[in-house]
C-alpha cells in the first residue's frame, strides 16, 4: 500500500522560509510524478509545485520564484522549499503522488503551514 507522510509544516512569520519533506513508502518512488497542493481554509484545493519525470517542473503563478520543488529517490522523498513566505501562503499543504503508467494518484494527509507574525 502505497503511503505518503509530509512534514516540515509550522508557523512562520512573513519573509521566513519552511521546507516540506514527503516520504512516499510502499512503492518503487521513481516511478510517480509528485506534487504539492495546498488548501486554504474555505477554498478549495490548488496545485503548487509538480515535478514530472523527475526533472520537469510547474508551478503556480503565485509561488513561482519563491518555492522550489525538488525530489530525492533515494530517499524517495520530494522536497518543498519555501522562501519569502506570504500570510496568503496559510493553508494545509498536500503531497500528491501519481503513477505515470496508470494515472491512479496517490494523498498525503496534509502538513499545516501558517505565515503569521
Amino acid at each position: 500500500q502505497v503511503q505518503l507522510v509530509e512534514s516540515g509544516g509550522g508557523l512562520v512569520q512573513p519573509g521566513g522560509s519552511l521546507r516540506l519533506s514527503c516520504v512516499v513508502s510502499g512503492s518503487i518512488f521513481s516511478i510517480y510524478d509528485m506534487g504539492w497542493y495546498r488548501q486554504a481554509q474555505g477554498k478549495q484545493r490548488e496545485l503548487v509545485a509538480t515535478i514530472i519525470s523527475g526533472a520537469i517542473t510547474n508551478y503556480a503563478d503565485s509561488v513561482k520564484g519563491r518555492f522550489t520543488i525538488s525530489r530525492d529517490n533515494a530517499k524517495n522523498t520530494v522536497y518543498l522549499q519555501m522562501n519569502s513566505l506570504k500570510p496568503e501562503d496559510t493553508a494545509l499543504y498536500y503531497c500528491n503522488a501519481e503513477r505515470r503508467s496508470t494515472g491512479i494518484v496517490y494523498w498525503g494527509q496534509g502538513t499545516q503551514v501558517t505565515v503569521s507574525s
